[in-house]
């Protein structure tokens, strides 16, 4: 489980006093206890599986993107470089992106199976999509594939 990959890379960076690992790490282990209190308290759930760690930390990397555009406009280049080490740490925990000729195929494959014909169907479509590829794409790019798809 991801959880337990952070958490062992956690010990590892604290043994190799790698201080922005460290930090980034435990920033990571606290969203996902967050998520976990608000599904406990929300939906009754135990625990939030894979899926859902994967969703907070790509949401975690859109944070640090935004804060680094702030940032360079800011002239804050020491905040900027430390926001890009945070992205590279948290990318490690998520899986391998897809190229744009692999997301070509999938947004096809996904249309033809659900038999989607127009844009009344986009949210069908992005909902497969989200099932079957959350964390390999930028669904905020691929809903613009899928929009000129079906129109």
């Amino acid at each position: 489980m991801l959880r337990e990959q952070i958490s062992a890379s956690l010990k590892e960076a604290m043994k190799a006093k790698e201080t922005i690992a460290v930090a980034t790490l435990r920033l990571m282990l606290a969203a996902i206890k967050d998520r976990e209190i608000e599904a406990r308290t929300s939906e009754g759930e135990e625990s939030v599986d894979d899926k859902q760690i994967t969703a907070l930390l790509q949401t975690m990397v859109k944070q640090r993107n935004e804060a680094i555009k702030i940032a360079i406009e800011a002239k804050r280049q020491d905040i900027a470089r430390r926001e890009e080490q945070e992205i590279k740490i948290i990318k490690q925990f998520l899986p391998e992106p897809m190229t744009d000729s692999e997301i070509d195929l999938a947004v096809k494959s996904i249309v033809e199976e659900i038999g989607a014909s127009s844009l009344k169907d986009m949210g069908v479509v992005m909902t497969k999509l989200k099932e079957d590829y959350l964390g390999r794409m930028d669904f905020g790019q691929v809903s613009k594939k899928v929009r000129d798809i079906l129109s």
